[in-house]
């Protein structure tokens, strides 16, 4: 492990009016926010509109700044039609470099699946894009269930196991990767 705290973009990649995505970036980022080694910037795509960026514009370079400058990202989406949202398409679609040799990870939440359905499509499009995807995941089936009226799990230990797992893989990941870019740039 090294002793610099490592970068980690949170993508929240929910832009629908009504959406469940803040309580599961609220609770994944408090809990990522108690790992010492991590320093999380939180990205919502509400925000940044990833459909008004116009490349040049500031918008579009302090996007791609934040993105740049992640050493990890963790995705969190909610599958729509066993899919992912278009805004999330777009906005990865936006950038190329910034997100090579760089690890992905997946809080998902939807209905049965858990949103599962939508991570397996993003595994293909952040291999396109030569980031590395970590195997383990954060998986919320029926979420408004799931959470109280505070946003609070109900029972929290099962998600806080698999978001430690998580994050146990993207800290190797993020690392490893981060000392590899400084030693020899990517040039994929």
């Amino acid at each position: 492990m090294s002793e610099h705290p490592y970068r980690l973009a949170v993508i929240i990649g929910s832009t629908r009016e009504g959406r469940f995505a803040p309580v599961i970036a609220n609770w994944f980022t408090r809990h990522a926010g108690t790992h010492a080694h991590i320093d999380v910037d939180v990205i919502d795509l509400d925000t940044v509109r990833p459909y008004e960026l116009r490349y040049g514009s500031e918008e579009y370079e302090s996007f791609a700044k934040r993105v740049d400058e992640a050493d990890a990202f963790v995705v969190i989406t909610p599958e729509y039609n066993h899919s992912f949202p278009a805004p999330l398409k777009h906005a990865i679609d936006l950038l190329h470099r910034q997100w090579q040799a760089k690890p992905v990870g997946f809080v998902s939440y939807g209905g049965i699946s858990g949103g599962l359905r939508a991570v397996e499509q993003l595994r293909l499009v952040f291999a396109e894009l030569h980031a590395t995807t970590v195997r383990d995941s954060v998986s919320f089936t029926l979420a408004g269930n799931l959470f109280d009226d505070e946003g609070r799990l109900r029972d929290p230990a099962p998600a806080t196991q698999a978001a430690d797992t998580l994050l146990d893989q993207l800290t190797w990941w993020a690392v490893t990767l981060r000392e590899a870019r400084a030693a020899r740039p990517y040039g994929g």
